[in-house]
């Protein structure tokens, strides 16, 4: 819930220019009197820190001023998905690139990002410079973004992206959540009064003192989501790790924080890219522009330039339907195509694949197939809609009941 009057111009008048890493500057829109903060206070723990409350610690984060900064995050990641090998890639490459992509277009490589631990490289000066390294065996894959440039390096393929970082084709599919920060600021967008907010203890985070911030559903019935615990710079206020349990318990669903971290400048040279000798290079144009080009061409010895072809035009672009209300909110889209997914009778192997990774639901919707991992469930119901969240099966089709 967005806050309100003075008290949410002050929290945007403190919020800063933080080090984004290739992702969209977003507003922390949180305020202690409209989400019901319970007032603990960090009072126990190690390091022995002062006094402070969740609402002056969500205030910390808002306003933290870090814009350079260098260092190690490693993440982990286990929704539970089945081992699908390189399909994940394929379709991703498939539904997001186009054409026969390139391994270094950065859309190839969230998948990997989805299960498994990784260790990533950071680095950033202010708002025009970042830099993630994805540390892979015997390779590693880099997103720089200096200036109005930004690049992808599959080291192990030898291929290269180029693009803008004003590119608006894109549509956001640099975005890669890469630290802390990221995955911190969308949890605290989640924030409402459906939210407990307290500060539990203090910790050593990289070799920082740090704030432990823990956000839990007041209600957890229907929703998926355990508890969020994110460990704040007590002096910049930057997240420096963030952990997220399921309601059904276990393993953290994603756990990413700072091994290292050095907030002196980088230097400069950390964000020049200049492609390989050799290097197979995916030149990536405005798609209003360049719509339907797909050439390739020659460009010096051994490099090789490659436009992919606009993107396959499908159904209108439009935001989701909301129903419910914060942790139990579900997001509902109408493709508008009826049928649901293709079933396993006539419609090939890869049907009844589809048909043996979810489960058959029926109710006064009709019938339709439950998709599930340990913290996002989807229904894609055989009428054509689409019902996705952090809940329960059972919470999505009684919601695919009620509005049939």
């Amino acid at each position: 819930m967005a806050p309100n009057g003075s008290e949410a111009d002050d929290l945007r008048a403190g919020r800063r220019k933080a080090a984004r890493y290739v992702v969209p500057v977003t507003v922390v829109g949180v305020a202690a009197a409209t989400i019901g903060l319970v007032p603990a206070l960090a009072a126990s723990g190690d390091p022995d820190l002062p006094k402070i409350t969740a609402q002056q610690l969500i205030e910390k984060i808002a306003k933290s001023d870090v814009e350079q900064l260098s260092g190690t995050v490693k993440i982990s990641t286990d929704l539970g998905l089945p081992n699908l090998g390189g399909l994940e890639s394929g379709l991703a490459s498939g539904a997001m690139g186009g054409g026969d992509g390139s391994s270094a277009d950065p859309a190839s490589k969230l998948p990997e990002l989805a299960s498994g631990t990784h260790t990533l490289r950071v680095a950033a000066d202010g708002e025009d410079r970042q830099k993630v390294s994805l540390i892979e065996s015997a390779a590693e894959y880099s997103l720089i973004h200096n200036g109005e440039d930004v690049w992808g390096y599959d080291s192990k393929s030898n291929e290269v992206f180029h693009g803008t970082a004003a590119d608006s084709g894109r549509k956001h599919r640099d975005e890669v959540p890469a630290t802390p920060k990221d995955f911190a600021d969308e949890a605290l967008k989640s924030v409402d009064d459906t939210t407990s907010v307290k500060v539990d203890g203090t910790a050593q985070v990289a070799g920082r003192d740090a704030y432990r911030l823990v956000i839990e559903p007041k209600h957890a019935s229907g929703t998926t989501v355990g508890a969020i615990s994110i460990a704040v710079d007590a002096k910049t206020g930057l997240p420096l790790k963030f952990t997220l349990t399921p309601a059904s318990g276990g393993a953290a669903v994603v756990d990413a924080g700072f091994t290292r971290i050095d907030f002196a400048r980088p230097a400069a040279s950390t964000f020049d890219f200049t492609p390989p000798k050799g290097a197979k290079v995916t030149e990536e144009k405005d798609a209003a522009t360049h719509a339907g080009q797909g050439a390739e061409r020659k460009a010096g010895p051994g490099r090789q330039f490659h436009e992919p072809g606009a993107q396959e035009k499908g159904l209108a672009e439009k935001g989701p339907e909301i129903i419910g209300k914060g942790w139990n909110s579900i997001a509902v889209f109408d493709t508008g195509t009826k049928g649901g997914i293709p079933s396993s009778a006539g419609k090939g192997e890869f049907g009844g694949f589809l048909d043996s990774l979810g489960d058959q639901v029926s109710g006064t919707f009709g019938k339709g197939t439950v998709f599930s991992t340990r913290l996002v469930n989807a229904l894609i119901t055989d009428n054509g809609k689409v019902y996705v969240g952090a809940v329960t099966k059972d919470t999505l089709v009684k919601a695919a009941g009620a509005g049939k």
